[in-house]
């Protein structure tokens, strides 16, 4: 018995012995994908947003997250700002980095190792805004019966990080969860969609880009997708095949998570329709939208500077960062951070056709455009990466002409432009807790009305 036992013992050492082996050396694209997703959300949550790294682990990627994400162990280099994730706390490791001014990207392990560290930046303090009113300062016209609808738990959701409501131009209502502020970046994962419209809008009004232009990519050339329109794109209907399902290895996480050069894997998918006439929501046509305005560009140093330079700082957005791949191409699907009233901004700029203190920064139908809604989508999504229509049908009744900036774990943002109202809900709160945002808005519209 006893030889037996010792026996069996070594034969489950060996075993465990091979598949900690296996594990190292070629380890499951799922534990690859949960170990980037981890690495990149606690860097950017660390070195952007200046939150507590276990924290970050604990409640933003574990808690909500698949359950291998609860075996994820990570590391912090503070000196070189950079993130390592290993599953059991040795396999798959993914890796992070931070950079100034770009915030973090997920690099492989050769990448990882070669990366110098970050130089310390010298920054200007910021001017005092008080007694300035928002936008340009920090001073609120507060509304008490909407700033009592943002503290009903029912209306504000699990998870609420940051609640801002805009009327006629100026803020009336805001509340921010535990921990947070109104100078907290928050990451819009899928509201990042619409700013990249934006961008391109910018670049066809400096005569770049135009929406009927074809043969947008080299690799699309001699081939169907060189008939795909700038048009296409925006509104979805591309006709490029992609699986947005985020709850395995999909295109989306595998795009997200495991590809240096998103944009390229985006591109090399095979057409599954005509371009224009079905709706596909792709998190990799944005993808594409990003290097097609950055290629506009006769330098890699201006296509990075630019959307600082001609939207966040023309509009205050201070706090805004959109953050590049391994490739250096923003991934303009999901990774932009700018703290809840800078999203307000956003919002606000919309509201007002694209124009701000009186200069017209967009073309002037441009966000008419942007919000119109298309045939292929059945009215729910309009042409320029917004949506039309939220959620089931048979809702609470909301303005005719709402549309919204949406993303990922309940970032939203709604706009109507008859009512000069913008409500902007940033938070952590997975689709299946089953909150409904338009509740909130709908009770925003009564209050204002």
């Amino acid at each position: 018995m006893r030889r037996r036992l010792l026996w069996l013992a070594g034969s489950v050492s060996v075993a465990m012995a091979a598949i900690a082996g296996w594990l190292v050396v070629m380890p499951p694209e799922l534990l690859r994908v949960g170990d980037s997703y981890a690495a990149k959300i606690v860097c950017s949550s660390v070195f952007l947003a200046g939150r507590d790294a276990d924290e970050v682990l604990a409640e933003d990627v574990q808690a909500p997250g698949h359950p291998l994400l609860r075996l994820v162990r990570i590391s912090v280099d503070e000196t070189r700002k950079a993130v390592t994730a290993r599953m059991f706390g040795f396999a798959a490791p993914g890796h992070a980095i931070y950079r100034e001014g770009l915030g973090c990207t997920n690099v492989t392990e050769g990448e990882f190792a070669a990366f110098p560290g970050n130089r310390q930046l010298r920054r200007r303090p910021p001017q005092s805004d008080e007694g300035k009113p928002w936008p340009d300062g920090s001073g609120a016209n507060v509304n008490p019966v909407v700033q009592t609808l943002l503290t009903d738990p029912q209306l504000a959701g699990p998870g609420m990080r940051a609640i801002v409501v805009v009327k006629d131009g100026r803020i009336v209502a805001e509340r921010y969860g535990e921990g947070f502020n109104s100078g907290t970046p928050l990451l819009g994962w899928s509201m990042t969609k619409s700013v990249t419209a934006a961008l391109v809008g910018l670049r066809i009004r400096e005569g770049q880009m135009a929406l009927d232009r074809t043969e947008l990519l080299p690799q699309w050339r001699n081939d169907p997708r060189s008939q795909i329109k700038l048009g296409d794109l925006l509104a979805m209907q591309s006709g490029l095949q992609f699986n947005e399902d985020y709850g395995d290895v999909s295109d989306v996480t595998r795009m997200l998570f495991l590809e240096g050069d998103m944009a390229n894997f985006s591109a090399s998918k095979p057409l599954e329709a005509q371009p224009g006439e079905r709706f596909n929501y792709s998190s990799g046509t944005s993808t594409i939208l990003s290097r097609l305005w950055m290629d506009s560009f006769d330098s890699i140093r201006e296509a990075l500077t630019f959307p600082r330079a001609a939207l966040f700082r023309p509009l205050g957005m201070t706090s805004a960062v959109l953050e590049p791949d391994a490739h250096g191409t923003f991934v303009g699907s999901s990774y932009m951070y700018a703290s809840a009233r800078d999203w307000a901004r956003f919002a606000l700029f919309l509201l007002q056709n694209g124009s701000w203190k009186g200069e017209q920064i967009l073309p002037p139908d441009f966000v008419t455009f942007m919000r119109t809604p298309t045939k292929a989508s059945k009215g729910r999504y309009g042409a320029g990466h917004v949506w039309t229509k939220l959620g089931k049908d048979g809702g609470p009744p909301l303005p005719a002409d709402a549309y919204w900036l949406h993303g990922h774990d309940g970032q939203s943002v709604m706009l109507s432009p008859s009512l000069g109202l913008a409500v902007v809900r940033l938070g952590l709160t997975p689709a299946s807790l089953g909150y409904d945002v338009r509740m909130l808005e709908a009770k925003v519209v009564e209050a204002v009305n």
